[in-house]
């Protein structure tokens, strides 16, 4: 709990920002579901063909999963607050038309004849008995609506569109507790306080009722300017980093120690992050040195000319106990050690991520073709091995390759537990003994698991070997984990610009990004 405060605390400037920024996100959807939904419910209440056709297509939107909605949403509008804000109208609408449609549906048939017997036309009918007698049962839609709103609008943070997420995303890729919990406490809060409000206004009666709505219809566009309040000055240039680069140490931390960089970028799910850039939707991003889509991209990695990012290269930790209970194990991963160069690992990737090649396939291919494929006789299987992956491509790819690898020379049973999350879920995972190996990075392991002093960091980073040294030593040391050989690649931590921008503004490396953005 006091870690919690303690963190509460120190980003309250960025709390307070995120909550303003969901409040508005919440607001701006929900007017929209407002404006669209309370027509399209009343149109429908006298057209049952019509009324079915629409609460079901409602329905069926409700339905599907949030994350599937918003990456669907992406190839037609980006990423952002267009795509975030749509998702949550879409979310909004049912409520609003179901309630609307029941509402007046509900009123007695006898009234409606009486009204329509003192000479009422359909627009008197409606305004002065139907909706009236309606409201409780509308307003209990837009209160449903605007609680359902304020739990996805969690997820915005995926795309970049802001909000609490932010801090709940970068929380779960970091496994840092007390920033999930800044998050997930405040949006729950507040959708906890909405519910409490508008419980109370419905209970209202008769005109005190139709005021309140008439206010709350006013107050929804309003309360919908917050999401722009906390924005800043207009900066040169917009940058798209991924939530555990932000908040790694040896990420945008490292940047700020190293070149004095100060950005405010907008936080973003890191597969997402080449497609903002190849859409022109920011100007500059976090990435990976050895990522396909730089090429297919054509993106410019900015120089480390200062030597922020420490060397990551790739290798396997796994767990000694597997390692003594099966030895071959090593002996047929380490026919890896040196295979993989930058440029190989590279050309894999595009194959994956450009050329939509499953990891499967493209894994495959490269044990073929470096003949650490043999042929192999059906056999009957005798113990299990666990590898787990990283959520990022060139990790499936290593996963599916070491499968294919060990089920080809050994008589072990392979699983593969692809997509656990960020750095700290893994190693976790295998230190629990719920994974037995995973893909990992000599810089991650340094600085992110290991943490030495800053001191102690500095002076290892600058030399591959140094550094690889020390993180095989320790982590057999504290965790009886292993080290296998360096695979043969470096995969650091990179920042990315288009490379027609990078020429024409005459920035290559990051001093050169630094003295642009100080002029």
């Amino acid at each position: 709990m006091l870690e919690f405060l303690d963190f509460v605390v120190q980003q309250r400037a960025k709390l307070v920002e995120q909550t303003l920024t969901h409040i508005g996100l919440t607001f701006l959807s929900l007017s929209l579901a407002l404006l669209i939904g309370l027509p399209l419910g009343i149109a429908i209440t006298h057209r049952p063909k019509l009324a079915a056709l629409v609460l079901g297509t409602a329905g069926v939107l409700q339905t599907i999963p949030s994350v599937a909605l918003l990456g669907s949403l992406i190839p037609v509008l980006g990423i952002g607050v267009g795509p975030a804000i749509f998702a949550l109208f879409l979310y909004a609408l049912l409520p609003i038309v179901r309630n609307a449609y029941v509402g007046i549906r509900e009123v007695d048939p006898m009234l409606k004849e009486a009204a329509q017997g003192m000479g009422m036309n359909a627009w008197q009918v409606l305004f002065r008995l139907e909706l009236p007698l309606a409201l409780p049962v509308i307003f209990a839609g837009i209160r449903t609506a605007t609680v359902i709103n304020v739990g996805v609008a969690t997820l915005a943070a995926y795309i970049a569109a802001g909000g609490l997420g932010e801090f709940i995303f970068g929380g779960i890729a970091l496994n840092n507790t007390p920033m999930i919990l800044a998050g997930a406490i405040p949006a729950a809060l507040l959708a906890l306080l909405l519910d409490f409000l508008l419980a109370r206004l419905q209970q209202l009666q008769g005109l005190q009722l139709r005021r309140v709505t008439a206010f709350f219809l006013l107050i929804a566009p309003v309360l919908s300017a917050f999401y722009w309040l906390p924005t800043s000055r207009q900066a040169k240039l917009t940058a798209g980093f991924a939530h555990e680069f932000y908040g790694r140490a040896d990420g945008y931390p490292g940047l700020v120690r190293a070149y004095g960089l100060q950005v405010t970028p907008k936080l973003i799910d890191q597969n997402l992050m080449y497609e903002a850039i190849f859409r022109q939707q920011v100007d500059l991003i976090s990435g990976y040195s050895t990522d396909g889509r730089i090429k297919a991209f054509d993106l410019r990695v900015l120089d480390d000319d200062n030597h922020a990012f420490p060397p990551y290269e790739a290798a396997l930790v796994i767990r000694q106990a597997v390692l003594n209970q099966h030895p071959e194990v090593a002996q047929t991963l380490q026919l890896l050690e040196g295979k993989l160069s930058d440029a190989v690992i590279t050309e894999l990737n595009y194959r994956a991520d450009y050329l939509h090649e499953s990891p499967e396939a493209v894994a495959r291919r490269f044990l073929q073709k470096t003949g650490l494929l043999i042929p192999s006789v059906p056999t009957k299987r005798q113990g299990k091995i666990v590898i787990g992956t990283k959520i990022f491509t060139e990790q499936y790819i290593l996963a599916e390759m070491l499968r294919q690898l060990l089920e080809n020379r050994t008589s072990l049973e392979v699983i593969t537990k692809t997509g656990l999350g960020g750095t700290k879920i893994c190693f976790d995972a295998l230190n629990a003994g719920s994974i037995d190996l995973y893909p990992e990075y000599s810089g991650t392991g340094l600085l992110v698991i290991l943490q030495p002093p800053p001191a102690l960091a500095d002076s290892l980073k600058s030399d591959p070997k140094a550094v690889f040294q020390y993180v095989s030593r320790a982590f057999q040391n504290r965790y009886n984990l292993r080290w296998l050989p360096p695979l043969g690649f470096n995969n650091t931590y990179a920042l990315m610009m288009r490379r027609a921008q990078a020429e024409q503004l005459g920035i290559r490396s990051i001093s050169d990004l630094k003295r642009f953005l100080d002029r």
